[in-house]
């Protein structure tokens, strides 16, 4: 459709539409790329134990991408980053690893409870702090451990990424924004 008496067409509503998503998914795109605060170093070793107190150590993940977040289960927040990852294991399978570490005060009937009503499938381990401290580099000075915080670890050990979940990360969390995040990282790694 043109506008009398000018040869520029008018924008439709559907124009519109592509142009508002188009830059929308810039703007996501330009937070992905940002490398969170926690990231850019050797990802903590461990091993924990999970609900059947089997081991899970980082080192028996190598080559693959592992998506690791920290949760406790009263956090709704985690409830759905739970259910998203719930996807992404199932979208990707083999090529990631999903491992959520539940921390004090959740116990083996709280987290037992949490895994039957979200249908969780991998592992969700553990750790009396420790681990969690170490990845989100409290001190006392700093003793916070804000809940969810998800790291993305490459298939050598390197946290590529970290998102603490907040306003401009819950496309992270609740949107696709970390199934492109993925999607780059396996892209880089078959680059290699």
């Amino acid at each position: 459709m043109a506008v009398p008496g000018s040869s520029l067409p008018c924008l439709s509503s559907a124009k519109f539409d592509l142009m508002r998503y188009f830059f929308c998914l810039l703007a996501s795109s330009a937070l992905l790329l940002a490398s969170g605060e926690l990231s850019g170093r050797r990802a903590p070793g461990f091993s924990l134990p999970d609900l059947h107190l089997a081991q899970h150590d980082l080192q028996d993940y190598r080559g693959k991408l592992v998506i690791l977040d920290i949760i406790q289960t009263t956090c709704p927040h985690c409830a759905q980053l739970t259910d998203l990852l719930e996807n992404v294991q199932a979208k990707y399978g083999g090529k990631v690893a999903v491992l959520s570490i539940a921390l004090p005060p959740d116990t083996q009937a709280t987290v037992a409870k949490f895994v039957a009503e979200h249908k969780v499938t991998s592992p969700l381990l553990f750790d009396c702090g420790q681990v969690s401290v170490s990845y989100l580099k409290a001190t006392p000075q700093n003793p916070k451990a804000n809940v969810p915080h998800l790291f993305l670890i490459d298939g050598e050990g390197n946290i590529r990424n970290d998102f603490g979940y907040a306003f401009d990360t819950r496309n992270i969390f609740e949107g696709d924004g970390l199934y492109a995040e993925i999607d780059r990282l396996l892209a880089a790694k078959a680059k290699k």
